[in-house]
């Protein structure tokens, strides 16, 4: 039976931060193992204190969650392990790198890496976007001899403020729906004028100052090894595919996920669409786009490289075994997330934020912030405060617009150990936990922030209302 405790959300989040750190710095442990322990303790301690939960769902729900993040990442994550594979041996993702270094110069090859993302996360989630563009990060840096730091940054702030202001992404999608708000396109234009100052600052600016600060080296990930890297970045160019069968992966996935957004939005006022419905939702599934675009990844792979059928087989099998891997972490730091949300943290939160006397707009942007910090979602954070602020929206001075990008910058704030992104890009980027602290948890502090303000700048001299 569980004991009544008023403050008891709060005592099980600081008891899972305290064992999540103690077993993931302090004790060295190997994250997922950290991190399935972690989440059983704050399932034993939510059977304490939560009504209708027991010990049984303390390991039941731990179970569920980490199936349920296997679910969703699973397959992509497999999948964009082939790619990335595919695309560093068979040169694809150095004809891509060399392709933008000639276009834009080698000193602007962090600006390339930036708009790529920024553009790209647009129609598609996040995690897609950093899944394909981490090996040509990588690859970069081969080439390059430095800035490592720099082009993870760029890449992983142009793919996640798309992910929280600009619809028809899932999150600011929803919060709109929430909101009620109508006019999907002021919401997409006020969007970009958040996300690309947000980006700007947290990518371009923030990582070339973290650059010259740290140098993080190049460490085996994505199942190749750094000397592979090296001997691919020195290759003549006369060696590797073309542009466009090197850019044929990355197009495929981007082309079929972006063809469900695009229909999905717009087959009410365009009906000519909705035939095509149900061919988009098979094919624009991230599961079976990315399946289609490693199989091209792949193809280009054998035809490029000097290896048997069997030897490639093997290489391939090799990287299915780190995706497999880092599949396993992610879903297991979404399952420590789930957990910590169970014990009722995001209510707890803002019921006790609700009665402060700030601005409307900020306090929204606390209610996400808090509760994303508390449980790690970025979308679960942006639907409760939505929930929490819709009745309020009344009462608003300027429009509604303004609350959904205050919402998705509190939601993107202090990327840490409970969120599976934190993980995702720790083990495809190859970055140890520290620095994935400086890197992306700052990035996403530094977008939440500076959205913050620019919200707050928009909204008085744009009101809108």
């Amino acid at each position: 039976m569980a004991i009544e405790l008023a403050q008891s959300p709060l005592l099980t989040f600081a008891v899972g931060l305290i064992l999540v750190v103690l077993l993931l710095v302090v004790w060295d442990l190997p994250a997922f193992v950290g991190l399935a322990i972690a989440a059983f303790g704050v399932g034993l301690l939510n059977a304490v204190f939560v009504a209708d939960f027991t010990f049984a769902d303390a390991a039941a729900k731990t179970a569920t969650e980490f199936g349920n993040g296997m679910a969703g990442i699973g397959i992509p994550i497999l999948m964009a392990s082939v790619i990335g594979k595919s695309m560093l041996e068979s040169g694809s993702a150095q004809r891509i790198v060399r392709g933008f270094q000639s276009a834009v110069g080698k000193e602007n090859s962090d600006i390339a890496l930036w708009g790529s993302s920024t553009v790209l996360a647009i129609p598609v989630f996040f995690d897609s976007v950093f899944y394909l563009l981490a090996p040509l990060a990588r690859s970069m840096r081969a080439r390059v001899g430095d800035n490592y730091a720099l082009y993870l940054i760029v890449v992983g702030a142009g793919a996640s403020v798309a992910h929280v202001f600009v619809p028809p992404t899932p999150g600011p999608l929803a919060v709109s729906d929430q909101l009620g708000i109508q006019n999907l396109g002021l919401t997409i234009l006020i969007g970009l004028l958040v996300a690309i100052p947000s980006a700007i600052i947290a990518g371009l600016v923030y990582g070339r100052w973290l650059n010259k600060r740290i140098d993080i080296p190049l460490r085996d990930a994505m199942g190749t090894t750094t000397e592979e890297l090296q001997e691919r970045a020195n290759r003549s160019s006369d060696t590797l595919p073309n542009f466009l069968e090197s850019a044929l992966p990355i197009i495929l996935a981007i082309g079929l996920v972006a063809s469900y957004t695009i229909v999905d939005t717009f087959k009410k006022p365009y009906p000519i669409l909705e035939p095509l419905q149900p061919v988009v939702a098979f094919v624009g599934d991230k599961n079976v786009a990315l399946t289609i675009a490693a199989i091209a990844a792949a193809y280009t792979y054998l035809r490029w490289s000097d290896l048997s059928r069997s030897l490639w087989e093997e290489e391939l099998t090799e990287a299915l075994k780190s995706g497999g891997n880092i599949a396993a972490i992610t879903a297991m730091g979404g399952a420590f997330g789930a957990l910590l949300a169970a014990s009722g943290i995001g209510p707890y939160i803002a019921d006790h934020l609700q009665g402060l006397g700030i601005g409307l707009l900020v306090t929204a942007w606390l209610v996400a912030a808090i509760v994303r910090i508390a449980q790690g979602s970025a979308t679960a954070a942006m639907l409760t405060a939505a929930g929490i602020m819709a009745p309020l929206t009344g009462q608003l001075s300027v429009s509604p617009v303004y609350m959904v990008m205050a919402i998705g910058a509190g939601g993107n704030i202090c990327s840490w150990y409970n969120d599976s992104g934190f993980w995702l890009v720790k083990e495809i980027g190859g970055l140890t936990q520290r620095e994935t602290l400086q890197t992306w948890t700052m990035v996403t502090t530094i977008i939440s922030i500076t959205g913050l303000v620019t919200v707050l700048v928009l909204s008085t001299i744009i009101p809108l209302a």
